[in-house]
């Protein structure tokens, strides 16, 4: 583990809800004035489907209408990210589980869903918006807001 906070976030394809809490992530830390607490933020994928490809357009418009920028291009998950990476956040429980399974015995990162940081009356679950509609999109923002503050809160102070 680094002395500062490594924090990565994985979904399954690497092009909707992790570049999104990414970006958030980063936005709220930024924001928060905490940044010299972290070092590397990142996002994955757990399938392979979409690496190279920038993040979906309504994930990159509800960025922008919330005064945030992107510049992600998606990735799987690799092995050396389980030495990397302090904190690995999954979006939901199928993802949790295809990062535990890949996991290796000796690592020493916090696997858990992102979603566990989350205020009272938020579900836990970021839920997949890519087949629905632009509202999936911004009830992802909101959830990833809230876990974000909560998590710097508990890490930080």
């Amino acid at each position: 583990m680094s002395m500062k906070i490594c924090v990565l976030f994985v979904c399954l394809g690497n092009i909707c809800r992790s570049p999104m809490a990414e970006a958030v992530f980063r936005d709220e830390v930024e924001k928060a004035g905490v940044s010299e607490h972290f070092e590397i933020i990142d996002s994955c994928g757990t399938g392979a489907w979409h690496v190279g490809s920038w993040p979906d357009p309504r994930t990159v418009d509800v960025l922008f209408a919330n005064g945030i920028h992107t510049d992600h291009v998606a990735r799987k998950l690799k092995l050396t990210d389980f030495k990397k990476f302090d904190y690995i956040f999954a979006m939901d429980r199928s993802n949790l589980q295809n990062i535990k399974r890949v996991c290796p015995s000796d690592a020493k990162t916090h696997i858990s869903l992102f979603g566990d940081y989350g205020s009272a009356g938020v579900s836990k679950i970021v839920e997949d918006p890519y087949y629905g509609g632009d509202d999936g999109f911004q009830l992802c923002y909101e959830q990833l807001v809230d876990f974000s503050r909560n998590f710097i809160k508990k890490v930080v102070g």
